[in-house]
């Protein structure tokens, strides 16, 4: 059986439509989607939607996080200054499954004007299953977090 996530998801007027996308997606799979808007592409500040979905991950309230923008990098900046936030920004599967293998990435951004949909649709799905490989990793991990 599928494992299914709680998941928290966010983003700006640029990403507006990829989170409509993706939210359905998680939804006909079976997670728990936490939409923290934007609800339109009327624009907005991407901070006043990451920083809810970070928090959240951060509180424990959902397992994983997804936030999205134009290219995802302010996005990411964003989410990573909430404390115990690990927030990869993909651009491709390959990097998706870094951020979770080596990074144990809680939280995932996307920018939409740097992917196609069905991308992104992939990037989410297989950041979704990678698991955390530990190990050599874990070191790292803890650094960041006793840096922050």
């Amino acid at each position: 059986m599928k494992k299914t996530f709680s998941i928290a998801i966010g983003s700006d007027h640029a990403g507006f439509t990829y989170k409509e996308a993706i939210k359905a997606m998680l939804l006909a799979e079976g997670h728990t989607v936490r939409d923290f808007g934007t609800h339109s592409t009327e624009r907005c500040d991407y901070p006043d939607f990451c920083f809810p979905v970070a928090r959240a991950v951060a509180a424990g309230e959902v397992e994983r996080g997804i936030v999205l923008g134009g290219s995802g990098n302010g996005e990411a900046n964003a989410a990573n200054r909430v404390r115990g936030v690990r927030c990869g920004l993909c651009w491709n599967e390959q990097v998706a499954i870094w951020s979770r293998s080596h990074n144990d990435a809680n939280c995932l951004s996307i920018g939409e004007r740097t992917v196609t949909q069905d991308e992104a649709l992939k990037i989410v799905r297989v950041w979704l299953v990678t698991e955390f490989e530990g190990g050599r990793h874990i070191p790292r991990i803890q650094k960041l977090d006793s840096m922050a």
